[in-house]
């Protein structure tokens, strides 16, 4: 689940949108992992949630620029401060680049904007407004290896000739309000609602778009929705230990005009051809939710969770022809998911840690949209449900310094997996189980001269707990190839490691800082046939702070892979074409300024 300042970014279907938060104006990102927490649902990957600074108090007026590589270039301006009770940030931005690859240019025009005022002394109630603007994202699609080691920057020809692209525009407000109720009650009332268009050109060859029943190669995507979430807080004592019990009841619709078109007319490709699906998709959820956190002594503080969960999804088919019958149908998914959690306070700088929970994950519309004989929702697919396990230690080693360790297993039943995928088309499937397990490691260490240096490190078994059958080519109405058991999930690394030594100058302002990053291979299909390759790569980044009445610059230097490494960035997992390459960039820069004055 992905939230943006308390509102939701993430769907009623499970589906989490990005790109209408704008980091310009964020100031921090909190990550909660696993289903550890009854407070949120639909999903076992946990939470990430995005906060927008506050104003400081009187006016600030922050404009700025950014150029780099590939004709990369960003111009935002920023409006903040606080006065007469009003809290305010309005953050604007537009953002170009030619694209590291052929054919890959894109543009996004980004508003954000958080007010917040107290209406009355124990209430406090905040708006938030997000927009978004991607028109004509270009697409340069994924290479075989061959095409891929010839030349990473290259487009493949079908890019070109159906001008593969992607148009979304998104608008979003929420609400949040809180109310103290006496000494130990606070309510709190969230609402939002949104709408998004998005319309795809895809690689999909004219003849597989013949038949009846077949949903051409343009999606239309017209999406309008809204929820509430109501949330009761009481804080009191119990057996003579702070007690923390919150009680709330969760609602999302959302409802989808789903087309597709031919993208031809005639000899003419990658324009907007004959209607070939059109279909009213509709989603709601309704949660209702329990935690309670307790400390009964001062070393230890215990966490459990219960939340039920039921989401419908309906669909009615309005293009009915002969040859393609009625794929209108309705199905639903419901859980009951928990979470327990105990810490223990080893001392003032140690804290042991262990969480278990439930986690619940309904298939998105996406992932439901094709099924592997054409179009229509594929209503066999079940949602997936894991149980979660985690144990780990944070700790505090002197006046600057911190490390945490973690263990973790996660069991997964029906996991959601890619049947076939071609085009940028895909169709899933459910497979019987899953497992991942593996240990983390952080450590940020403060050390003398001004120097820091942080480190993280992640190794990760994912894996195929049992055998299935799968796709490995396009068309395929019956999956025949075994993936046995045992084999690695793809798209997911054993390893990844970070690394960052940084300096900084107290008196001028100035940060120098080294990164490195590296990631083990990471297989491209069920198979494991084929891998896109293990790498390590460098950064650097600059920064200086100036301060001159009333005035604050600041200018940063960013040179990402400094030793020009070529390397796949990231596949396309079970290509039915073998596509699945994603060159990452060479060696490019980003340089950047913003000039800020305090009114």
């Amino acid at each position: 689940r992905i939230y943006a300042d308390g509102i939701p970014a993430t769907m009623p279907d499970g589906q989490g949108q990005v790109s209408h938060i704008d980091l310009g104006s964020a100031a921090r990102i909190e990550v909660l992992r696993g289903p550890f927490s009854a407070l949120y649902g639909n999903s076992s990957g946990g939470v990430i949630s995005v906060f927008t600074e506050d104003g400081a108090p009187g006016m600030r007026l922050e404009p700025g620029i950014a150029l780099g590589s590939y004709g990369t270039q960003r111009i935002g301006a920023k409006l903040s401060g606080e006065r007469s009770g009003l809290n305010y940030v309005v953050d604007a931005s537009t953002f170009r680049t030619d694209g590291y690859r052929d054919h890959s240019a894109a543009k996004r025009e980004n508003l954000n904007a958080k007010l917040r005022w107290a209406p009355a002394a124990d209430s406090r109630l905040t708006l938030v407004v997000n927009s978004v603007d991607m028109p004509d994202i270009q697409d340069p699609l994924g290479l075989t290896r061959a095409a891929y080691e010839a030349n990473p920057k290259q487009a493949r020809q079908a890019a070109y000739d159906f001008d593969v692209r992607k148009s979304v525009s998104q608008q979003q407000v929420g609400l949040n309000y809180e109310l103290k109720v006496g000494a130990g009650d606070t309510a709190n009332l969230m609402f939002y609602r949104g709408h998004r268009d998005t319309i795809q050109f895809q690689a999909i060859t004219v003849g597989a778009q013949v038949p009846a029943g077949q949903a051409g190669g343009v999606i239309d995507l017209v999406r309008d929705y809204w929820g509430v979430d109501l949330r009761w807080t009481h804080r009191g004592e119990l057996a003579g230990g702070p007690v923390t019990t919150s009680a709330g009841i969760n609602y999302d619709m959302l409802n989808e005009t789903r087309r597709g078109f031919q993208n031809f007319i005639g000899a003419q490709l990658g324009v907007l051809g004959r209607i070939k699906r059109d279909e009213a998709n509709e989603i709601f959820n309704f949660d209702q939710y329990l935690q309670t956190q307790w400390e009964p002594t001062p070393r230890w503080r215990l966490v459990a969770g219960l939340r039920n969960s039921m989401v419908k999804i309906a669909s009615k088919d309005h293009f009915v022809i002969t040859g393609n019958g009625d794929d209108s149908g309705r199905t639903d998914f419901a859980a009951v998911t928990g979470s327990l959690g105990a810490t223990f306070r080893v001392s003032d700088a140690v804290n042991l840690y262990a969480a278990w929970g439930r986690g619940f994950e309904t298939p998105t519309l996406n992932e439901l949209s094709y099924r592997a004989g054409g179009a229509g929702l594929n209503f066999g697919l079940r949602p997936s449900t894991s149980d979660n396990l985690e144990l780990g230690v944070k700790a505090a080693l002197g006046s600057d310094a911190l490390l945490n360790a973690a263990i973790f297993q996660v069991k997964t039943r029906d996991e959601l997996v890619t049947l076939s995928n071609s085009g940028g088309r895909a169709v899933f499937q459910n497979v019987a189980g899953t497992k991942r397990e593996g240990a983390e490691l952080s450590a940020d260490v403060g050390l003398p001269g001004n120097f820091r240096v942080y480190g993280a490190l992640t190794a990760l078994r994912a894996v195929y707990d049992q055998a299935f059958l799968t796709c490995t080519g396009t068309p395929c109405l019956i999956p025949t190839t075994v993936v046995n058991a045992g084999n690695r999930i793809p798209g997911v690394p054993a390893t990844t490691a970070f690394a960052e030594l940084s300096w900084r100058h107290p008196a001028s302002g100035f940060l120098a800082a080294l990164e490195a990053r590296a990631v083990s291979k990471v297989y491209v299909d069920d198979r494991n046939s084929d891998a896109a390759e293990a790498y390590a790569i460098a950064n650097l980044r600059l920064g200086f702070e100036q301060a001159r009445s009333g005035w604050k610059f600041k200018e940063f230097l960013r040179i990402d892979n400094l030793g020009d490494r070529k390397y796949a960035g990231s596949v396309i997992v079970n290509e039915g074409n073998s596509n699945f390459f994603e060159p990452a960039p060479g060696r490019n820069y980003l340089l950047g300024m913003t000039a800020s004055y305090g009114f």
